[in-house]
């Protein structure tokens, strides 16, 4: 028995389906199925019987549930005590992350924190990619990780932006408003270069929406996107909340909307008070970034 164990099976209990509850922890249901059927094969019982399309209690598995709570309540309050008698005092947080959600973190995230926490070192560890990430935790050498959503069952995720890709094209470009995906087939986009991280990014969203633009451009100086679309050589498919000035240009949304779930992720055993307290300012972070973005909050109603 686990505590990842037992946070699958009170998620189960809460959200009456194991689709529901991997969809809420960001893990593959594959995952959280076999970890609660090794639960109960563990403990020699069923915790779950089938209702229509979801599933309920049994007897013993409220019992079993009730406990769990008690239990990882009992893990929460234990290592808040760490928290509180370390305080950060002269840490090191080592947080992975892939090339395209580095700035993110360096830009964003740390120097907030680190105005906050002046004794703690931040070191950042730079992955190829999501599966890299994935096993820097698993080996220990990183405490977290900001990467995609979801992740393997065998780490804890908690999200932390939803972020919505949206279309910035010279006004004079004709379009239904909202775009539908299919529109991009054929549009003339100024795509960043071949071969980095943030034309990797743009591929797999066309990709997810089978969608085949033309490369108008292939540039990875950012800051003279704008200026291309302002000149008229293409669209530009990027993120809302990164955007610069876009003043005389049309931001169009996408419906369905095209959205991208970033999370903090860690391995499932007891984190360093300093990444607990990272990982409690960045989850504060991302409410106020809700709060103050309305646009969130009217594409996930939508949705």
């Amino acid at each position: 028995m686990n505590l990842r164990q037992l946070r699958y099976v009170v998620a189960t209990a809460d959200h009456g389906t194991m689709t529901s509850a991997a969809q809420a922890l960001y893990v593959a249901q594959p995952a959280l199925s076999r970890a609660v059927r090794e639960l109960e094969r563990e403990l020699g019982v069923e915790l779950f019987a089938r209702s229509g399309r979801g599933v309920v209690l049994t007897a013993l598995g409220e019992q079993v549930v009730r406990q769990a709570r008690v239990a990882l309540e009992a893990v929460e309050a234990i290592e808040g005590l760490s928290v509180a008698k370390a305080n950060g005092r002269g840490a090191e947080l080592r947080i992975a992350t892939t090339g395209s959600l580095e700035p993110e973190l360096t830009g964003r995230l740390i120097p907030r924190f680190a105005r906050e926490q002046q004794a703690v070192r931040v070191r950042v560890i730079r992955c190829a990619g999501r599966d890299a990430v994935a096993g820097a935790l698993r080996a220990g050498r990183a405490d977290l990780a900001l990467t995609d959503l979801p992740v393997p069952g065998d780490l804890s995720a908690h999200p932390f932006e939803q972020r919505e890709v949206v279309l910035i094209s010279p006004p004079s470009l004709r379009l239904r408003e909202p775009v539908p995906p299919a529109a991009l087939d054929g549009l003339r986009l100024v795509l960043p270069a071949r071969g980095g991280a943030r034309r990797a990014e743009i591929d797999a969203l066309l990709e997810r929406v089978g969608a085949t633009p033309v490369a108008a451009v292939e540039s990875d100086e950012r800051g003279a996107w704008l200026g291309l679309v302002r000149a008229g050589m293409g669209s530009l498919l990027w993120y809302r909340n990164q955007l610069d000035d876009t003043a005389g240009l049309a931001v169009r949304s996408f419906m369905p909307p095209i959205t991208r779930m970033i999370g903090l992720v860690h391995a499932h055993r007891q984190l360093p008070p300093v990444a607990r307290e990272f990982l409690a300012f960045a989850k504060e972070t991302a409410r106020e970034g809700q709060r103050r973005d309305p646009h969130r909050d009217a594409h996930r109603d939508a949705r």
